[in-house]
């Protein structure tokens, strides 16, 4: 394949696909009539996942691009939380029955916003409401500025058995542009302190793509970052879209790498953490060898979900928390994003969703494909789908072929190691709602 041709490719606005259909085709035809409903249908004998999303941060970065807000009222945030706990109760009603937990995440936002005391108050809710089961992962995302020796025993002690710490770079220059000045002592601080409480899961978040970031930092980060020996480590390409998020207004163009540095970004970070010995989950993940992950990637039960590449096979996912989305067997349900009136609502004791979409026949089956792709770069077409012909996407397939990114026997398709990187483009090809969202997504690589 020639450098244009993958610049072309690359520069694709295109979905990170951790669901199917994506939150683009959420609408206000679904909202929670249809989750009071989809609630009652779950199956009591089967565990589910919880989300909890706190959308508070003390500082907004330049470059975040998830809902959350600055805060500075202590007040706001014990008054998000009585929200949070009033709507773990409103589900709890709206499900009927006492439904067992395997998984619970906290995302952000910054949830250690609540405080130890408030986690605490957020867990005797959950586990009032819900049967959290001795085994069930208890993982929470933390700013490593903010966790010391006190708050990391405080998650030890609810159960918090993983970490995620949003890293993202450790060059002073692109810290400073992003807005999130950490010195590296912060993260191995953060690090000691975790290992120390007993929490040995460890997670680091990087990015590429960020301004002022080159090749040569972007390697000296990673080899910072590998020298502590994370358990697992994700590194996601920035999204730009000041349009859409107006902290991002902050960030100048101009100082952003090109398409072509963000291939090379890419290929720099895939090498040097393969040269420290982690090995590759997905696009975007990499793994100690032993780490679960990697166990489900072998054996093909590995899943993409809104937190990235997981081996949570539940059937079912309950957000909590504004913007939070659910998952359930018959569509994805959203919360209302707007903080003030998420806790009306839920202060109200309604359920807060307000938009979501139907999930058919037809996006069941395109999402298996879909899955099937981003998590084991290959699909047996005649597997998945018998009968249905995708002659439209089979010939959009031709020229990705000749190209060099995938290859067709039969009707199974398979990405080549030069195509991995950009599996998005030809799983794209397998979504019917494409053409009408594609403005919103990020680029490719």
């Amino acid at each position: 394949m020639t450098a244009d041709r993958l610049k072309h490719y690359a520069a694709l606005p295109v979905p990170r696909y951790t669901s199917y259909p994506t939150a683009a085709e959420f609408s206000a035809a679904v909202g929670a009539g249809e989750q009071e409903r989809w609630l009652r249908r779950l199956d009591g004998a089967e565990p589910v996942s919880l989300y909890l999303h706190v959308p508070y941060c003390r500082d907004l970065c330049h470059y975040c691009g998830c809902h959350a807000k600055a805060y500075r009222r202590d007040s706001v945030i014990d008054t998000y939380r009585m929200a949070l706990e009033a709507e773990i109760g409103t589900v709890a009603a709206a499900a009927r029955r006492r439904l067992k937990v395997s998984r619970i995440h906290w995302g952000g936002g910054t949830p250690s916003s609540l405080g130890a005391e408030g986690l605490a108050s957020v867990v005797a809710v959950l586990e009032r409401y819900f049967e959290v089961l001795p085994e069930a992962e208890h993982a929470i995302e933390l700013d490593p500025r903010l966790v010391d020796a006190s708050l990391a025993g405080a998650l030890a002690d609810l159960g918090i058995n993983r970490v995620s710490l949003g890293v993202q770079d450790t060059d002073s220059l692109v810290q400073a542009a992003i807005g999130r000045i950490q010195p590296v002592e912060q993260v191995e601080a953060a690090f000691s302190g975790l290992r120390a409480a007993g929490i040995q899961a460890i997670n680091v978040d990087l990015i590429y793509g960020l301004p002022l970031q080159t090749i040569k930092s972007l390697a000296r980060s990673c080899a910072t970052v590998t020298r502590l020996r994370p358990q697992r480590i994700a590194c996601y390409g920035y999204a730009h879209m000041p349009h859409r998020r107006a902290n991002q207004k902050r960030i100048s163009a101009v100082s952003l790498p090109s398409p072509d540095e963000r291939i090379d970004q890419a290929a720099t970070v895939a090498d040097c953490l393969a040269s420290a010995g982690y090995k590759t989950v997905g696009i975007d993940h990499y793994a100690l060898p032993g780490d679960p992950l990697l166990k489900a990637q072998e054996d093909g039960r590995l899943h993409r979900n809104f937190q990235g590449y997981t081996d949570d096979d539940c059937p079912a996912l309950i957000g909590f928390g504004a913007s939070a989305i659910s998952h359930l067997a018959d569509g994805f349900v959203q919360n209302e994003p707007d903080t003030t009136r998420y806790v009306h609502l839920a202060q109200e004791g309604l359920l807060p969703a307000i938009r979501g979409c139907r999930i058919g026949q037809a996006e069941r089956l395109r999402g298996r494909i879909i899955e099937a792709l981003m998590c084991n770069f290959t699909v047996d077409l005649d597997r998945h789908a018998p009968g249905e012909p995708f002659a439209d996407e089979l010939a959009l397939l031709r020229p990705m072929i000749s190209d060099g990114l995938v290859t067709l026997d039969g009707r199974c398709l398979r990405m080549t190691a030069q195509g991995r990187p950009l599996v998005r483009v030809v799983a794209a090809l397998f979504d019917s709602f494409r053409q009408q969202t594609r403005g919103q997504f990020s680029l490719a690589v």
